[in-house]
């Protein structure tokens, strides 16, 4: 593995050269995730009951938690593969994949839609999401039995509730070394009653973390995930107030950076692809945070999904205080 500080040292090598997506290197991580289209509409407001208002902007994109994610983790220097699944009219997304230095050769094409989200982007940044899953929906066993068989012992997993199967991937996980990351969004009733017991690291916003304990406040929410969960470790993401790590012996907190929002939509997805890549390269959690953070809030200042998430090289050149 690679130290933090060689991770900054790779960053800067590439700090005139924002177009290099290659891995640095680090463990392989497997993200079984969705894959979809953007529909997203800039609004004056969010939609209400019963009303119809026009939008003052429509653009594509490519997106989905698990392509975000994806990207963000090749972005960061992670040795990342994507296994996925589309419809026909989706396949220029395993090409964006390609192109940040995702390793596509788990991605299939199958009969019926490629999974969309509509999204609206309010005036002030804040986007509201309906998700459409698709071909998202159609994992089976056989995938399940693919995935274990290409990690190997300290190799990650990471997962989101974007894609079916979460429940079957978990409990064949217990009989597979492999380290397992999991974001459970977006949060549905059945999250709970998930085999959790296999996840070693679980990252979730702040509304995903009241969901799953009944808090509020930002400090009794992570107190109780790590009491529901002792053996997991747990970073809890609080949008421009920054992001908290916590197990059962220790608790770190970094810091927001300050920025003016334009989307939001990528920030949570940019923020878990660049912590996950920094632990597969050796770093601290402590370092994690503070790339992951920095990462999030470059992203917030720029419109779209998968477009918006920063390079490496743009995240360290705005870390001065990393020294090599």
């Amino acid at each position: 593995m690679i130290p933090c500080n060689g991770i900054l040292n790779n960053f800067r090598k590439n700090r005139n050269n924002q177009q290099t997506h290659y891995p640095i290197s680090g463990m392989k991580i497997i993200n079984f995730g969705s894959l979809n289209i953007d529909h997203v509409y800039k609004v004056e407001h969010f939609v209400r009951p019963g009303e119809t208002i026009p939008s003052i902007t429509y653009q594509q994109h490519c997106g989905g938690k698990g392509l975000n994610q994806s990207i963000a983790l090749a972005r960061a220097g992670a040795n990342v593969y994507h296994y996925g699944k589309i419809g026909t009219e989706g396949n220029h997304l395993p090409g964006k994949l390609q192109e940040s230095g995702v390793n596509i050769q788990f991605v299939s094409t199958v009969a019926g839609p490629t999974g969309h989200a509509i999204i609206q982007v309010s005036a002030t940044g804040e986007n509201a999401i309906i998700i459409e899953g698709g071909a998202n929906q159609s994992m089976d066993s056989s995938d399940i039995s693919t995935i274990f068989a290409h990690l190997s012992e300290g190799d990650w997993l990471l997962l989101q509730n974007e894609v079916n199967g979460i429940g079957e991937v978990l409990k064949a996980a217990e009989d597979h070394p492999c380290k397992v990351a999991f974001n459970p969004a977006p949060l549905t009733g059945d999250i709970a009653s998930l085999p959790l017991d296999r996840v070693d690291l679980m990252i979730v916003n702040e509304t995903e973390g009241s969901g799953l304990t009944g808090r509020k406040e930002a400090d009794h929410i992570i107190t109780e995930l790590v009491e529901s969960y002792p053996h997991i470790q747990i970073v809890l993401t609080m949008g421009a107030q920054g992001a908290v790590y916590a197990d059962r012996t220790n608790r770190l907190k970094q810091a927001g950076f300050t920025v003016k929002p334009v989307d939001t939509t990528a920030a949570g997805d940019t923020f878990v692809g660049y912590f996950i890549a920094a632990l597969s390269l050796g770093a601290s959690e402590e370092e994690a945070l503070a790339h992951a953070c920095r990462a999030a809030s470059i992203c917030v200042t720029r419109a779209g999904a998968a477009d918006s998430i920063p390079h490496r090289s743009e995240v360290a050149a705005l870390l001065p205080s990393a020294r090599a």
